[in-house]
């Protein structure tokens, strides 16, 4: 993975920006802004984006920002059941050949979803597999509970849930944990080193189980104690800041993800001191 920037308090852990953060806006916004705010790197979400699916045009960004991409999002949400085509593990092998194409070292993925049942059936040796034969990190994201009527549904297969699977390499969502009701805390401890990614967001626990992504620090979740945690236990991913700006004008935009990413490094470099006092 490229190293982050040198001479930055907090820097010994890159700190990424989604391409979904400027959505609805191109990848080539996320780059220019990327450059501009002084993130370590992209994630890409693959979307109908056609850059975001074209491992010439982001290696062309690339070169023309000066940003390099860390990490590729698999399109396994339910709104790109169709880009790369329909077929899950085709969707996968794709998104692990874009991250080598473009030097990326982890791809992201979704759990299944309930309704893909062949899919679910072969999920954990299929991720497995495919580690082993690419040499990537494939890190599975935490995901909720959908609400159905006055109740909830379980939406994925095995679960939503990764702690208890077995999953080598966990991706953590901190809008997730609050939209699940999760406690990031106690997840991230029983994750060890299994977490390989996270994606720095916010939420506040909406009844509705609203999936917010508000930047850090402006939900419920413990943010800057997760981020302070990671850097002092020797944590050796990526922060992947994954925020929704779509209500945003370019101003706001431009503000929201330039706190984020304050917010990131202070708290990074105060769990870095801690470590090393």
């Amino acid at each position: 993975m490229p190293a982050p920037a040198h001479g930055i308090p907090g820097a010994d852990i890159a700190v990424t920006l989604s391409t979904a953060s400027v959505y609805p806006a191109s990848a080539e916004v996320a780059f220019s802004l990327a450059a501009r705010l002084g993130y370590d790197g992209i994630e890409v979400m693959v979307w109908t984006d056609p850059a975001t699916q074209d491992a010439t045009r982001l290696r062309q960004l690339v070169e023309e920002h000066g940003v390099p991409v860390h990490s590729i999002h698999a399109p396994t949400l339910l709104l790109t059941q169709r880009v790369m085509g329909i077929d899950p593990w085709g969707k996968v092998d794709r998104s692990i050949e874009l991250a080598q194409e473009v030097g990326a070292t982890v791809v992201v993925l979704h759990p299944p979803f309930r309704w893909q049942k062949a899919y679910a059936e072969h999920f954990v040796d299929g991720v497995a597999t495919r580690e082993h034969d690419s040499g990537l990190c494939l890190a599975v994201e935490n995901m909720f509970p959908w609400t159905a009527g006055r109740g909830t549904v379980q939406a994925y297969l095995p679960h939503w849930d990764p702690v208890p699977q077995p999953y080598d390499h966990v991706t953590m969502d901190l809008s997730h944990t609050a939209t699940a009701r999760s406690d990031a805390m106690a997840m991230v401890h029983a994750l060890g080193d299994r977490l390989a990614h996270v994606h720095l967001a916010d939420g506040s626990g909406s009844t509705t189980l609203k999936d917010e992504h508000l930047p850090p620090g402006r939900g419920n979740q413990p943010c800057a104690e997760f981020l302070e945690h990671i850097a002092q236990s020797g944590y050796a991913g990526a922060v992947a800041l994954e925020v929704g700006t779509r209500r945003q004008d370019r101003t706001g935009r431009e503000a929201a993800l330039a706190e984020s990413l304050a917010f990131a490094r202070d708290h990074l470099a105060a769990g870095l001191a801690r470590s090393t006092s």
